[in-house]
């Protein structure tokens, strides 16, 4: 045998009842998130911080030294262990523009 008690919008569900004076809250947030870590860019042959400018950057795009010169993708320069270091980056996830 079960028990049904009815929600506010008179919905049925399984569960016991409520204590007097007991009120719960779903708290659901509208907004996402993409934020996935943080980071720090950093030439992997010398160590010299990388500036990464004002637009975000993807994986692949190529990156310069501006100290040795070294050329290669952001994913060489991105280094996720901590501490970070001056030149800190977010790294988020978003979808391709349609």
């Amino acid at each position: 045998m079960s028990f049904l008690r009815a929600d506010r919008l008179g919905r049925g569900r399984p569960g016991p009842p409520a204590k007097a004076g007991e009120l719960q809250v779903e708290e659901r947030r509208s907004t996402r998130s993409g934020h996935v870590c943080s980071g720090t860019l950093a030439c992997s042959h010398c160590d010299a911080p990388v500036a990464a400018g004002e637009r975000g950057l993807t994986l692949t795009e190529e990156l310069l030294c501006p100290f040795c010169e070294h050329r290669g993708p952001v994913r060489e320069f991105l280094s996720l262990s901590p501490p970070t270091r001056p030149a800190r980056v977010v790294v988020r996830v978003s979808l391709p523009a349609a």
